[in-house]
C-alpha cells in the first residue's frame, strides 16, 4: 500500500513561518542535546523525514532527530550548528548536522547521532563527553552545503507507476524552506498542488503522464519565491530512482 490519501494541499500553497525563522541567522538558542544509539554511530534509515538511506549517511552521518524544529516535516533537511557549553571538553565551532527525524524528551531539542554527539567534544574528549548523556548546547541554523551536488528528486519507494508518484527532496542546499511543489498538467495547462504525504515526501495519486515538470515554493525569513523545473522527472519513472535536477538553490 501507498501512502495515505494526501489532503489539505491546497493549504500548504500558503505558509506562515514560524517566529523562530525570523530571529536573525546570527542568533543562537540555548537548548538542551541528547543522542540515539547505533551501531555504526550513524543515522536512521526509518526517520519521520521519509528519507531512507539518506538519511542516515547524509553530512558523513552527522545527523540529528527535532522536535518543535521539525515544523510538522518542513524542517526536514535543515541544517544547523549546535554546540556545547562545557568548557575544557567542548569544541568551540561544535558541529553542523542535518535533521532527518522527529523526536524529543526531557526538552532536548536535538537528539544526534552517537557520531553527531561525539563530535561536539574537542580532539580526543569524545569518551569523556559520551557519558554525560544529555549536555546543555547552543545552536542555530546554518545554510547547508553540497559543493557537489544538485537537488535530487528521488522517486519514493512506495510509488507505483503510473498510478501513484510520492517524491523526496535531497541535497537541498541553502537557508530556505521548501514550503509547497506543484505538478505541471499538460492537459489543462495548470499547476496542480502535490500533498504533502510526511516530512519531505510529496504525493499525487494519478500524476500527470509524460515528464514531470514541478515548481518549489521556496520561503526564508518573511520572504518566498516560486522555482520553476521542467522535465526534471522522466516520464518512465522508476520507484527508488534519485533524478537529478540539474539545479541547486541559493535564496
Amino acid at each position: 500500500m501507498g501512502f495515505p490519501p494526501s489532503h489539505y494541499c491546497c493549504f500548504l500553497c500558503v505558509i506562515v513561518l514560524l517566529p523562530v525563522l525570523c530571529k536573525g541567522e546570527n542568533t543562537f538558542t540555548y537548548s538542551l542535546a541528547t543522542y540515539y544509539g547505533s551501531a555504526d554511530g550513524l543515522g536512521t534509515p526509518t526517520g519521520a523525514c521519509g528519507f531512507g538511506e539518506y538519511g542516515r549517511s547524509v553530512n558523513g552521518g552527522n545527523v540529528a532527530a527535532v522536535s518543535r524544529l521539525y515544523r510538522d516535516g518542513t524542517g526536514c533537511g535543515a541544517c544547523y550548528q549546535v554546540r556545547c557549553n562545557m568548557p575544557n571538553l567542548c569544541a568551540d565551532d561544535g558541529i553542523e548536522v542535518v535533521v532527518t527525524d522527529q523526536g524529543g524528551g526531557d526538552n532536548t531539542a536535538f537528539i544526534l547521532s552517537k557520531r553527531g554527539f561525539s563530535m561536539l567534544a574537542l580532539p580526543n574528549r569524545a569518551a569523556d563527553l559520551i557519558p554525560y548523556g544529555m549536555v546543555g548546547i547552543e545552536y542555530r541554523r546554518v545554510p547547508c552545503h553540497y559543493p557537489d551536488s544538485n537537488i535530487f528528486f528521488k522517486v519514493h519507494e512506495h510509488s507505483r507507476f503510473p498510478d501513484y508518484l510520492a517524491i523526496v527532496i535531497l541535497y537541498q542546499a541553502g537557508l530556505s524552506d521548501i514550503t509547497s511543489v506543484n505538478i505541471w498538467k499538460e492537459d489543462s495547462q495548470a499547476w496542480r498542488c502535490m500533498g504533502n504525504s510526511h516530512g519531505a515526501v510529496w504525493d499525487m495519486s494519478n500524476p500527470p503522464k509524460g515528464p514531470v515538470s514541478l515548481r518549489l515554493q521556496v520561503s526564508r525569513g518573511g520572504g518566498q519565491k516560486w522555482v520553476q523545473l521542467m522535465n526534471v522527472i522522466p516520464g518512465d519513472w522508476k520507484a527508488g530512482v534519485a533524478y537529478d535536477s540539474l539545479f541547486q538553490l541559493d535564496y
